[in-house]
């Protein structure tokens, strides 16, 4: 497209791409923003250096003319966006990325790759943490992703709730606290469990979290409070009925005199699981596989289209596909979610340029103004910013079951 484009002169036209999904994925109610400081960074290192043109210029991939083009390549458009924590919803536009179209079309892939796998992530995330109520969620899902994703996801949830990752590259690259527990190779590893916990009890001290299922529950809940005394920390359960061993294990550990030992529970953990087990005695919960696959949605099935360009007299137009069952909405827009007196929220009002712009709190928000990064700000904001966006949800929208987004889209 770009090289083509080049040939024909339309390449240095203005346009204008959004972002925005068509729909929810089955059942869900919202999404949840999340990867657009990812992509901010991404975007500032985004170049074609000598490597990317020899490869390129070897494969014929492009033509010289093209090759000039990109070894010069710096966006120095704008982009204006959703900032991460806030929800979205179908047609919701959570980035406008302006610019002449040969800047603007290089972004796409960068962008729906970075923005529908958090936002995925995100999202169920959400549902997860809403379904835990109080109860706390560790985020332990490196294992069944790739590496890069993995790192990604947890900084994703912890935006939309989760307390803390097992990644600890994670930790260190973003700031998202760290957690974790022994696996079942440590207790294996020993003669006996006995001298397992032992080992990890005279390293880590008494308020340690104990892996509990390898053999037998109760003699290893017996066993633990044996060696740690009544102020071991928590102990873990990863199979079997979670709710009737949670019992049985709070029981036990109450008859002990270990009454502050906390409980918590994985073994492929989603939020209809985790909303199952909410009267059970569970302390907290270690959630993998469901949160980096988005809980059965592992893309937020976000587009990157074309709304407005330039034509041949200077003046910025609307344009729109209109293929059946993928139509899109012309026009650069704004967008606002409008509340009710009492602050919950009623609409996403989306108007486009030229039309009088309703009341409401305004959703799209300046990032990169004429090739600059002009926002910047800390995971607890987005943090803090989901908290707040998920109370002015209506009630209908924490349900698990089937139904359709928890607030209309209004194009005005």
């Amino acid at each position: 497209m770009l090289q083509a484009a080049l040939r024909s002169g339309a390449a240095h036209r203005r346009a204008v791409f959004e972002v925005f999904a068509r729909h929810l994925p089955e059942g869900r109610r919202y999404g949840v923003v999340a990867g657009t400081e990812r992509l901010l960074d991404a975007l500032a290192d985004f170049r074609f250096g000598e490597e990317e043109l020899d490869f390129l210029s070897s494969t014929r991939v492009v033509d010289p003319p093209t090759l000039a083009f990109l070894a010069d390549y710096r966006f120095s458009g704008h982009v204006r966006g959703y900032r991460e924590g806030d929800l979205y919803f179908p047609g919701s536009p959570i980035m406008v990325v302006e610019g002449t179209f040969a800047e603007a079309v290089l972004l796409e892939t960068l962008t729906l790759s970075i923005l529908n796998h958090d936002c995925a992530i995100a999202s169920a995330a959400s549902r997860m943490v809403h379904a835990a109520g109080t109860r706390p969620i560790i985020e332990m899902g490196s294992r069944r992703t790739h590496e890069a994703a993995g790192v990604a996801a947890a900084r994703a949830a912890y935006i939309a709730g989760f307390d803390c990752t097992s990644n600890l590259m994670a930790g260190h690259r973003y700031g998202v606290p760290t957690a974790g527990t022994s696996a079942h190779a440590f207790t294996l590893l020993h003669d006996d469990e006995p001298t397992a916990f032992r080992a990890q009890i005279d390293s880590l001290g008494p308020d340690t979290t104990l892996l509990i299922d390898t053999y037998d529950v109760a003699e290893a809940v017996r066993t633990g409070v044996e060696l740690a005394g009544t102020g071991l920390g928590a102990v873990r359960i990863d199979s079997g009925d979670l709710a009737l061993a949670a019992q049985q294990v709070r029981e036990q550990l109450d008859s002990l005199g270990a009454f502050g030992t906390r409980i918590v529970v994985t073994s492929d953990l989603d939020e209809y699981t985790i909303a199952a087990l909410a009267v059970a005695p569970v302390d907290g919960y270690g959630v993998g596989t469901s949160l980096v696959t988005g809980s059965g949605a592992p893309t937020a099935a976000l587009v990157y289209k074309l709304v407005a360009r330039e034509d041949s007299s200077g003046r910025i137009r609307p344009v729109a596909k209109r293929s059946v069952g993928k139509p899109s909405k012309g026009g650069l827009k704004s967008a606002y979610r409008r509340l009710s007196p009492a602050g919950t929220a009623t609409a996403e009002i989306v108007v486009t340029a030229g039309q009088p712009l309703p009341e409401g709190r305004p959703l799209l928000h300046e990032l990169i103004k004429n090739g600059e990064r002009v926002h910047n700000e800390p995971l607890s904001a987005a943090r803090a910013r989901h908290r707040a966006s998920m109370a002015e949800l209506p009630p209908e929208a924490h349900q698990l079951s089937r139904g359709y987004a928890a607030i209309p889209t209004v194009f005005d």
